[in-house]
């Protein structure tokens, strides 16, 4: 059996190992591939692993031998599931390897908001404190988030996890889902209609699905509706904000500050309207992407493919 991953570079740079999908077949691990190189790249592979590269209708057609997909994440918006479904194909995800990750990621986002320990940092290594008339300065106004409101859209595994720790922090913890479990409320925690999570919250952070209803319903009329001063984080899908709202939002002060690890296209496109606004702190999608997530990941699809071959279909998406 041939094995073929055709983009597993960010997942594994160096530091982790392929290893144990060797005993199943014949391996070949590309770093990257282009689209106009995907299908000839499978070949005539019998399993494909992909985790951001499209396989589409057309793709798969041109591989007769593809009996077997691994999305190497959570996301499985760049395989066509109809295509897949119509020729038995199973395919299968990588669900919630990096919970935990995410949900340390957003308060690091948060806190870098509130505190700024960076600029801090820096001045004091370049001698500011140092030439300071007081024992304590600060260059940015120093936040508290205990007793503030924290609004999280989306309820799966990470928004649970960020529910915790919002509460953890002392914070009142709001939650808009179409899939509430009421049995998860606590004195500090309960569900709500989205738009009262918008009127109350101090924080708001984005934890659902990319969807065609969803897609930019982060736009000016849902920011007319929060708090003057907001802030915003996203660290879900980037597409689930309008940037050019968001963007004239940050610069009237509208949303005080917004924390973002992904955009609507990544890398970002030139003339993003969100790169190098002084309030907005913007990192390169890297919130999945600790050493403990990634190893959770690949022993993930090693498992998957595991009970594919014993006649079973773990976290498989389409087909039964």
């Amino acid at each position: 059996m041939k094995i073929v991953i055709l983009d597993g570079y960010t997942i594994n740079p160096g530091d982790l190992s392929w290893t144990g999908l060797e005993k199943y077949g014949e391996l070949v691990v590309h770093d990257r591939t282009p689209k106009e190189l995907v299908a000839s790249r499978i070949g005539d592979a019998e399993v494909v692993m992909t985790s951001k590269c499209i396989l589409s209708a057309e793709v798969m057609s041109k591989c007769p031998n593809l009996k077997w997909i691994c999305v190497l994440a959570t996301g499985i918006n760049m395989v066509d599931l109809k295509y897949a479904t119509s020729r038995n194909i199973p395919v299968t995800n990588i669900p919630a390897y990096s919970t935990d990750s995410v949900a340390q990621f957003t308060f690091s986002l948060l806190l870098e908001i509130c505190n700024q320990i960076g600029v801090h940092r820096d001045a004091v290594n370049s001698g500011q404190w140092q030439a300071s008339k007081d024992f304590s300065f600060s260059l940015t106004p120093q936040v508290e988030l205990s007793g503030k409101t924290f609004g999280i859209l989306g309820f799966g595994n990470i928004g649970r996890q960020v529910a915790k720790i919002a509460e953890a922090f002392g914070m009142k913890v709001l939650i808009a889902s179409n899939y509430p479990d009421f049995s998860f409320e606590t004195k500090a925690i309960s569900f709500t209609f989205r738009d009262k999570l918008f009127a109350d919250s101090d924080i708001i952070s984005l934890h659902c699905p990319l969807t065609e209803n969803n897609k930019g319903f982060i736009n000016k009329a849902a920011i007319s509706m929060m708090k003057d001063g907001v802030i915003l984080l996203n660290t879900s899908r980037g597409p689930l904000i309008n940037e050019i709202d968001l963007a004239s939002a940050l610069m009237s002060g509208k949303v005080s500050a917004a924390g973002l690890d992904v955009l609507s296209v990544e890398p970002p496109a030139d003339g993003n309207p969100l790169l190098g606004l002084p309030n907005c702190v913007i990192t390169p999608h890297i919130a999945w992407s600790t050493k403990e997530a990634r190893t959770r990941l690949i022993d993930i699809a090693i498992s998957n493919l595991q009970s594919w071959l014993a006649g079973n279909n773990s976290n498989c998406v389409n087909v039964k």
